[in-house]
């Protein structure tokens, strides 16, 4: 479960790596990219809350940087799609605080 929630995690790091880029430029992110990024991440933040609860030691300080990250990530989703500006320092905070938390995941699984 946790090898699937680590596989889940890069996929939606490389997503979000492309996100990023036109984040940086200022252009528009495209719709498909950021709908596929967010549930991905989402399915891997499930699976690692799951894998917390059944087993013991837990990944804690990873899972809770992925649940920081998330909650930017819904900030930064409702603001692609209310408003034409997007934070570049709030996208890079949460791409930073995500990678943070995968590190974590990677140091404990592996």
């Amino acid at each position: 479960m946790i090898i699937a929630a680590i596989v889940l995690f890069s996929l939606a790091a490389l997503l979000g790596i492309f996100l990023l880029t036109f984040v940086l430029r200022g252009k528009e992110t495209p719709k498909a990219i950021t709908f596929t990024h967010g549930p991905i991440a989402f399915t891997g933040l499930v699976l690692l809350i799951i894998y917390a609860f059944q087993y013991s030691p837990a990944p804690i300080a990873s899972l809770i940087l992925f649940i920081i990250a998330a909650l930017g990530g819904f900030v930064l989703i409702f603001r692609d799609l209310t408003t034409s500006s997007m934070p570049k320092w709030l996208a890079l905070l949460h791409g930073l605080i995500a990678v943070a938390g995968f590190v974590l995941l990677l140091k404990f699984a592996f």
